[in-house]
């Protein structure tokens, strides 16, 4: 094995939704939907502060639905316990968390959709899933961006810029509650290795139902090809499509590399998570509960950061000793596939507010890194 560069509710309430996000009046119906919905919680939660401040304290009783697709034993599983015991814990049991891991909540896509609406409280998804909803945040998927220390990647997400770009999530009927992390995402196929952008000449790889990434593979020589989380593996097994992206625990979890003959460690891209809620139901609540949330996201959030980092290497050496090849893109390989990629983010930006955001970040980044 090549030395390595890292460092360290219920079902019966899903939704038969018409595609919100498929245009931007729907996206603005479902999102007036939200805020009208969590006004609605308001008024509760406020009525409880009034008649159950005493059992829980300062704190209202409140229950709050927390959903994500992620299985149990996964990194942000674990900080989605940790967020769990902080708001119990603190509140005395007033404010609850029901969670709903694994996609109990329905897809993906489904669960943004929920949120947005008001059905869920706060989910945990993907950014490429989010992006259809909030243009914006597609920033956050674009290829070879990101410095590829995870810490420094922390870093530039924890700052100043990184909170503004979250913000923007309030156009889609959000608040941007954080990142949290899934690893850096690689790339895994069958028949053919690979070494710069032209191998993807003729390979069809399986994306989120994300723009940005659909046009990445093409811009790059290939094609791609949304499916749904829960049918990737079929996909790959019955040849549907020739490879996929995920991070190491994704991989290794749901036994992709079982049926590709390559796990390519390319540092291409990140499994980031934004842990958001509905923006109506979040403003409506008492300032303490406000605070009593972001507390608990600080201490999802490192959990879920401290857990990556113990398994990670575990899940790299159970690939590497499977029958799948395992590679590591060399560093002229990389420089490869980030000279063409800084052209694709000029190709992909496509309003002056995302310029803006962009160059924000590059500066930032340079900051963090020094400019390596």
């Amino acid at each position: 094995m090549k030395s390595i560069k890292w460092a360290g509710l219920s079902t019966a309430v899903l939704l038969t939704l018409a595609a919100c996000g498929g245009n931007s009046e729907e996206n603005t119906d479902a999102a007036d939907t939200g805020n009208n919905s969590g006004s609605e919680n308001a008024d509760t939660s406020n009525e409880n502060n009034g008649g159950n401040a005493e059992a829980g304290g300062d704190y209202p009783e409140l229950e709050i639905t927390f959903s994500h697709n992620q299985p149990e034993d996964s990194p942000e599983h674990a900080g989605a316990l940790a967020f769990q015991e902080y708001i119990e814990g603190e509140s005395g049991g007033s404010v609850t968390v029901d969670l709903y891991p694994d996609s109990q909540m329905g897809s993906l896509r489904e669960q943004v959709e929920s949120t947005q609406i008001g059905e869920i409280d706060i989910t945990m998804q993907p950014s490429a899933v989010v992006s259809p909803f909030v243009e914006n945040v597609k920033l956050v998927d674009f290829p070879y961006l990101w410095p590829e220390d995870i810490d420094q990647k922390y870093e530039v997400q924890d700052s100043e810029v990184g909170e503004e770009l979250l913000t923007e999530l309030e156009d889609g009927g959000f608040s941007g509650l954080g990142y949290w992390p899934g690893g850096f995402k690689l790339f895994t196929t069958n028949g053919q290795e690979i070494h710069e952008p032209s191998d993807f000449e003729g390979l069809t790889m399986r994306t989120m139902e994300a723009p940005t990434l659909i046009n990445q593979y093409e811009y790059w020589g290939g094609n791609a090809e949304p499916v749904a989380y829960a049918e990737v593996f079929n996909a790959l097994q019955q040849g549907v499509v020739d490879g996929q992206e995920n991070p190491l625990q994704t991989i290794y979890l749901n036994d992709y590399h079982t049926v590709q003959d390559y796990v390519i460690e390319s540092y291409h891209g990140t499994m980031t998570y934004l842990l958001m809620a509905n923006q109506g139901w979040f403003e409506g609540l008492d300032e303490n509960v406000q605070q009593l949330i972001s507390d608990a996201e600080a201490e999802g959030v490192e959990a879920a950061r401290t857990n990556l980092a113990e398994t990670e290497d575990e899940y790299r050496t159970a690939i590497d000793e499977s029958d799948a090849e395992y590679y590591e893109l060399t560093d002229e390989e990389l420089d490869t596939f980030r000279e063409m990629s800084r052209e694709f983010h000029q190709e992909e930006v496509s309003n002056d507010r995302q310029q803006e955001l962009l160059d924000m970040l590059y500066e930032e980044i340079e900051s963090v890194t020094g400019g390596e």
